[in-house]
């Protein structure tokens, strides 16, 4: 490329702070991070490809700053660092490859060239550095102006009220044909009215999407043509991905508009953000801009220059250096602004939690300088508890700011309903997990609640399935999990014998039902409700196509699986006791009786001996509403019903005697799953004390009206 000197406009010095590029003074105030580097240079380049370097010549505090008169709004730029290329001790300088700017708020271009962006030659571990020019083979960085449409009034959805959605941007929106085909696959898709109004009338409160920070293609991907599809390897912070704006560079614009439609639906937004790695990779990949900016201040070393990876990704951002808390937290606070974000889930948040690779500490420098900070700790931060190694399964382990995504919940209630395990696990996950959050000030919403995520079985395929057939990632079937704890209930993937699919359709109702009326937070998977399929595979990672995209023709078994979540999420937010913010305390209630009891199939309340019994496949749990500690957006106490929720795993039906008459004058059944829409199949009131039979596989759930009479 063509290299143009620097004009003899006369380069302030500007300052450190805020990092980025921002507009000012007539020109660009450039500053950047590098405690390593002997000289940086903002390079700017022009349309036709050509290059004008310009020296940042004023260092403060590690932070290499300067204003470029002249430069304006969209001008494309990069950093080309000169300093120490010593592997042995991380340092991996090289002015030869141009870098995004970590703090960039728009990147463009893509990776093309994946020699090209190498930093070394030959061994990566050898002093020999690429003397290959990145330039016009990797990204480039955009100075943006702050500022565009409104996003709103954030709705801060209480956490007790909350039901999440986790979705894909482009896979949301793809194939519905309600959607403009120009819009599909795009922010503005996501705020079109007919995705607005699929989530309004589904009931969610707040829509989790998956990775939006600027992200490209791992090495490994792009040596096989493959491509990255939920975006779990990101590049820029601060940029929201490009991929995803139906007009080219208006993704900024795009991002704030899709917040605001959400917001004015009361849907709040969720981000799922992911400090853990970055798309460089191991020591064999791409020098973009962090490993070239300042290695050993970005990520995890061991000795001699060998990176940790606790990730699974090739490495892992050092959550005990100052850049990087720097770095997580103005990335936060800029979403939580600027772009009108109300809260974020962090991927593999353990790592947050161990500075230098080491043991889980949830006081860490990082976590908790995102729980001090007076705008992130308003939003709502849930916590992935786990990385890839034993080590950093911490379910239960977070700080008392941090809600959790509960993988014993997923677990337990799947080994359920699979006949695998008996009630003795379950009551703690009904009735909000309080043997892992009761002890750290935490409350019962703060246990996010799951039976399919992004990654794993769809709820379709979970009953559909033993195996995983993953085939099409073109890894052999050897990618993705195998400890699924599914059931195909009969024969492995689609058939058409009735019998299997009326029961994998029931079970896949009680999955739902569990979830919903659970004490907690429920996340539901964009699809599940159209029972969407993979075809068995549990990793789509890398499939941008009908694999992966929501199947919007509405089959009668999709209609009906749609028609049976909204009954639940609607269900579940018109009534307070099912939802309350407390752990249950057996505390006596209004009624003379405790808030919770458990109850054996014949009416006698479980015994000690009982819950050791993993032979167990029934158990009724009684929720006393006249104790309910919900309350109003006032803070006043919302009195509700009461309820018995009945749950019946096993393969034969089963006699149950309901509670006596001290628990109500009548018994009405509200959602049952043997129907496909959940209505009760006997909708009459039932007489308390009373005996019925419970099909096999089963979930009904009766409420006991509350008495109104004034007193």
């Amino acid at each position: 490329m063509a290299i143009r000197p620097a004009t003899d406009n006369l380069v302030l010095a500007g300052r450190p702070f805020p990092l980025g590029a921002h507009p000012e003074g007539g020109g660009v105030r450039f500053a950047v991070t590098s405690t390593v580097a002997d000289a940086v240079e903002v390079c700017l380049i022009s349309e036709d490809g050509s290059e004008r370097r310009v020296e940042l010549t004023e260092r403060t505090f590690g932070v290499w700053h300067g204003l470029v008169p002249g430069v304006t709004s969209g001008q494309k730029y990069g950093y080309r660092v000169h300093g120490p290329y010593d592997p042995s001790r991380g340092l991996r300088c090289n002015p030869d490859k141009i870098l995004v700017d970590p703090y960039a708020t728009r990147i463009t271009g893509a990776l093309t060239d994946l020699t090209a962006a190498l930093g070394h030659a030959g061994d990566p571990m050898h002093h020999r550095r690429s003397k290959v020019d990145s330039l016009g083979s990797v990204p480039l960085s955009v100075v943006t102006s702050h500022g565009g449409p409104d996003t709103g009034v954030k709705p801060e959805v209480p956490f007790e009220e909350s039901v999440i959605y986790e979705m894909h941007v482009k896979g949301f929106t793809q194939r519905n044909p309600e959607i403009p085909a120009n819009l599909r696959g795009t922010y503005l898709g996501l705020a079109h009215p007919a995705a607005i109004e699929h989530l309004v009338r589904l009931g969610v409160t707040a829509v989790e999407l998956l990775p939006v920070h600027w992200f490209t293609e791992e090495p490994y991907l792009v040596r096989t043509g493959r491509k990255n599809y939920w975006g779990y390897s990101p590049l820029g912070y601060f940029a929201p991905h490009a991929g995803y704006a139906s007009e080219p560079g208006r993704e900024v614009a795009e991002f704030r508009t899709m917040v605001a439609a959400l917001h004015a639906a009361n849907i709040e937004v969720i981000l799922d953000v992911v400090f853990n790695h970055t798309c460089e990779g191991g020591l064999d990949g791409p020098t973009l801009s962090f490993r070239g900016l300042d290695a050993p201040a970005y990520y995890l070393h061991a000795g001699r220059g060998n990176v940790i990876d606790l990730t699974g990704c090739g490495n892992t951002l050092e959550p005990r250096s100052p850049t990087v808390i720097r770095l997580v937290t103005d990335s936060l606070r800029y979403w939580a602004t600027e772009m009108g974000v109300d809260g974020f889930r962090f991927d593999l948040a353990s790592t947050l939690g161990r500075p230098g690779g080491g043991a889980f500490d949830r006081d860490s420098a990082l976590l908790t300088a995102i729980t001090t900070d007076p705008v992130l700790s308003r939003c709502k931060l849930i916590a992935e508890p786990w990385d890839v190694t034993g080590h950093g399964y911490r379910v239960g382990d977070f700080g008392a700011q941090w809600a959790e995504w509960n993988g014993r919940y997923r677990d337990t209630v799947r080994d359920f309903w699979r006949g695998a395990v008996g009630v003795d696990d379950l009551a703690f996950r009904l009735s909000g997990s309080s043997d892992l959050y009761d002890h750290n000030l935490r409350r019962p919403w703060q246990s996010v609640n799951f039976i399919t995520a992004h990654d794993g079985f769809t709820l379709r395929d979970l009953v559909s399935y033993n195996e995983k057939h993953n085939e099409a990632n073109g890894e052999d079937n050897r990618d993705g999990t195998n400890d699924n704890r599914s059931w195909n209930h009969g024969a492995e993937g689609e058939t058409d014998d009735p019998e299997i699919r009326q029961l994998r359709a029931r079970q896949a109702r009680n999955l739902l039902a569990t979830l919903l009326l659970s004490t907690g937070t429920p996340m539901l998977v964009a699809g599940d409700e159209l029972w969407r399929t993979q075809g068995g595979n549990n990793n789509a990672y890398c499939l941008d196509d009908e694999t992966s995209w929501l199947d919007w023709s509405g089959d009668p078994d999709a209609t009906a699986m749609l028609a049976f979540t909204r009954r639940l999420v609607h269900l579940r937010a018109a009534s307070p006791a099912l939802r309350q913010p407390e752990f249950f305390e057996g505390r006596t209630t209004p009624t003379g009786r405790p808030d919770l009891i458990w109850f054996r199939p014949d009416g006698e309340e479980m015994t000690e001996e009982d819950w050791f019994d993993g032979g167990r496949r029934t158990l009724m749990m009684w929720i006393d509403g006249s104790n309910s500690q919900s309350r109003t957006r006032e803070g006043e106490l919302i009195a509700d019903h009461s309820w018995l929720l009945i749950l019946h795993s096993g393969d034969e039906p089963v006699k149950v005697t309901l509670p006596g008459p001290e628990f109500g004058a009548t018994l009405k059944p509200t959602l049952d799953t043997t129907t496909p829409d959940g209505s009760p199949a006997t909708p009459g009131a039932l007489t308390p004390g009373s005996r019925l039979t419970l099909p096999a596989r089963a979930l009904l759930l009766l409420r006991a009206p509350r008495d109104i009479t004034p007193r």
